[in-house]
């Protein structure tokens, strides 16, 4: 990790929603649609960036059962699971079925 030299500070909107630097975007391999894990810590609030390279960095930390479905059908299984409810969702928000 790079330590910043300077603090950069940001605001936030109403909504929560925050502007990260365009240098610490870069830095972090942050683009449009990355996710992030948020923390709270004894210091803040850590945001953690979920991106190709990080999880690039732990590939072959978590060991697969043997026999078990590879990581890629599993996490598509996930992300389809994950679809569904986001459209329960906004169907039960919009009132169509």
């Amino acid at each position: 990790m790079i330590p910043t030299t300077k603090n950069d500070t940001v605001s936030f909107t109403t909504k929560g929603q925050v502007v990260i630097p365009a240098k610490l975007r870069r830095q972090y391999h942050i683009h449009e649609g990355t996710r992030a894990i948020v923390e709270a810590t004894p210091e803040g609030i850590l945001l953690k960036p979920v991106t190709k390279h990080a999880i690039a960095r732990l590939r072959g930390i978590l060991k697969r059962k043997p026999g078990s479905k590879p990581f890629a059908e599993e996490w598509a299984e996930y992300k389809a699971e994950e679809k569904a409810l986001e459209e329960a969702k906004y169907a039960r928000s919009t009132g169509s079925r």
